[in-house]
């Protein structure tokens, strides 16, 4: 396994079909389905890419900054233990120039749900995103569903601009009692642990209901607990993100919940009716 830290010496490598799973690290088993998911799209002839980066950019809240879990050390190691065959690790100051003035911004599925909680959020991810493209050269990305509005960003970025990366959606990996994976996880304690599961129970549960009102509200009272605080909690339309109306067109069930600092998300996808 390759490990890279300086961004000038991926320009020295000799160009190879690759497929990429962009990380902030702190890898979990989440990440290692992507990593084998990437292995299955590469074959046994690309190249297995693994991104460590925690992106200063794209967080709005310095406190959330500061706590993201960094376990390099331990990372690397789980990445040679899945085959992993080239890891980048920068440094922010290698990857963003002190005078940086060019970013890149989505404008039409970024307004919604983590977008509009988290303001800057989606140009820090996809100016990221981009940078990692054009530093690897990949041919393929694997992105969680977790991470659904996030997705279909990316998607229309590559679309947009052209970029010539295939786009892959993994679903979500979830713990034996349905909560997400999260590299956040680790930060809650057990008592929040404990009570974090409801959040993809009442996804389930509000799911079954009739109408956008009686899903919204059925999720909001299943979700709620003294232990955390709802972000958001929308129902929106699986492709446009806006706010459904109706259940004729497939649509998405999103939240995020805070745990004191600990920022947890989570979706469900809804078949049309």
């Amino acid at each position: 396994m390759r490990i890279i830290a300086d961004p000038a010496t991926l320009s020295t490598l000799p160009q190879q079909p690759g497929v990429l799973v962009p990380t902030m690290g702190a890898l979990h088993e989440g990440h290692f389905e992507l990593i084998r998911r990437a292995r299955s799209e590469a074959g046994p002839e690309a190249l297995v890419m693994v991104s460590i980066f925690v992106n200063p950019i794209q967080f709005d809240r310095p406190d959330d900054l500061a706590a993201y879990p960094r376990t390099m050390e331990e990372d690397l190691e789980k990445c040679r233990a899945e085959g992993v065959d080239l890891v980048f690790t920068p440094d922010a100051d290698a990857v963003f120039f002190p005078d940086r003035s060019t970013k890149v911004i989505e404008s039409a599925l970024s307004d919604t749900l983590c977008g509009a909680t988290r303001p800057g959020h989606f140009d820090g991810v996809c100016t990221i995103v981009l940078k990692l493209f054009n530093l690897l050269r990949p041919t393929a990305a694997v992105f969680g569903e977790k991470d659904y509005q996030q997705l279909a960003i990316i998607r229309r970025m590559v679309r947009d601009l052209n970029i010539p990366v295939e786009i892959i959606g993994h679903s979500t990996v979830r713990e034996p009692d349905g909560l997400a994976m999260s590299s956040r996880n680790a930060r809650l304690t057990a008592e929040q642990r404990a009570d974090a599961p409801r959040i993809r129970q009442a996804m389930l549960a509000a799911a079954e209901e009739s109408t956008p009102e009686t899903i919204l509200s059925t999720a909001r009272q299943a979700i709620e607990s003294p232990l955390n605080q709802i972000d958001y909690l929308e129902l929106v339309d699986a492709e446009t993100l806006e706010t459904a109306t109706d259940l004729t067109q497939p649509s998405l069930l999103a939240t995020a919940v805070f745990y004191n600092s600990v920022r947890l998300i989570d979706n469900l996808l809804i078949p049309a009716r």
